[in-house]
């Protein structure tokens, strides 16, 4: 019998959780659900779906992420305003194609995630 995983937490190393999990959280629209010394969970990215957690870790993130959100908006830079103004930095001008436009931003801890548009 083959039984295939689901996704049930994305994990963000981090050194200190209530800051990023305020910043997420603030981007996302998410309230914290739980929380550990280590460990602090935001609600479920959609019905069903992971939830969205950080652990606290003793090491600094050096360098560039493997694995990122692309966060789909209907406009990008109205997006990285408030992104910006929650505690991101931007980590690229704007790139793609004009009619889907993508920006790359970093977190408050350097963190990349994209802010995207779709057609």
């Amino acid at each position: 019998m083959t039984v295939t995983p689901k996704v049930a937490n994305i994990v963000i190393d981090c050194a200190d959780l209530e800051a990023l999990g305020a910043f997420w959280g603030g981007l996302l629209g998410m309230k914290p659900t739980g929380r550990d010394d280590d460990w602090l969970d935001l609600e479920p990215l959609g019905e069903g779906g992971p939830t969205l957690s950080f652990q606290l870790v003793p090491e600094r993130k050096t360098i560039k992420n493997r694995l990122h959100l692309d966060l789909y908006v209907p406009d990008v830079a109205a997006a990285g305003e408030r992104a910006e103004r929650l505690g991101a930095t931007p980590a690229s001008g704007l790139m793609g194609r004009p009619e889907a436009p993508f920006r790359v931003w970093r977190d408050p801890e350097g963190n990349e995630f994209c802010l995207c548009t779709g057609t």
